[in-house]
């Protein structure tokens, strides 16, 4: 599949100048983060005493998103023309809480977005096979009580490979590293540069 540049998709928040870009091979700390208004966390990051809950099984650690931390409420904007695909809440503690997935039509190919860590408000009235447009506003970020217990933030990732619901191992195992990155592309292919 070939991406287009950047400038052909749009941002899926809005961005600040001053992002600072997290490094959470080192350790995750919600206070650390909450002391900044905007942060990027990276893609294919091995993220040390981050994935706690049973959920990732004291293995899976190696992220496959971008994270964009920012306040509860922010906008969420689809990255480019679609559809929803899927939307549900992953409600288990760790989880991506309210989720929605879009697809795409790339190269004649289809490509598949995440967006995790919404508001539950974000899921009311969707419907599988509503159309998106680039630029549309689709959710907004979640509170800590309703996306899975993280500090406000959303998970965005692509994937080549069709999701059989609103969900994508947002982390995986080393052992899973090398073909998960094949699967979930860098999402800088679509928001450009980031970090």
């Amino acid at each position: 599949m070939h991406f287009p540049p950047p400038s052909h998709f749009s941002p899926v928040v809005q961005t600040q100048e001053k992002a600072v870009v997290f490094d959470f091979s080192k350790g995750y700390s919600p206070d650390f983060i909450a002391s900044f208004p905007f942060g990027i966390g990276r893609y294919n990051e091995v993220r040390k005493n981050m994935y706690l809950s049973a959920l990732y099984k004291d293995e899976r650690n190696v992220h496959m998103g971008v994270d964009f931390w920012m306040a509860a409420g922010s906008a969420v904007f689809s990255f480019y023309d679609g559809k929803i695909l899927f939307f549900r809440d992953n409600n288990n503690p760790g989880d991506y809480g309210p989720t929605i997935v879009t697809e795409h039509i790339l190269d004649d190919e289809p490509i598949y977005a995440l967006y995790g860590h919404l508001s539950s408000e974000s899921l009311e009235n969707l419907c599988e096979g509503q159309s998106v447009q680039k630029g549309e506003k689709i959710a907004d970020i979640g509170t800590e009580e309703e996306n899975g217990g993280w500090a406000p933030h959303l998970h965005f990732q692509l994937s080549r490979v069709k999701p059989k619901k609103a969900d994508m191992p947002g982390v995986v195992a080393k052992n899973e590293r090398k073909r998960a990155l094949q699967i979930y592309p860098d999402p800088q292919l679509v928001l450009g540069k980031l970090y």
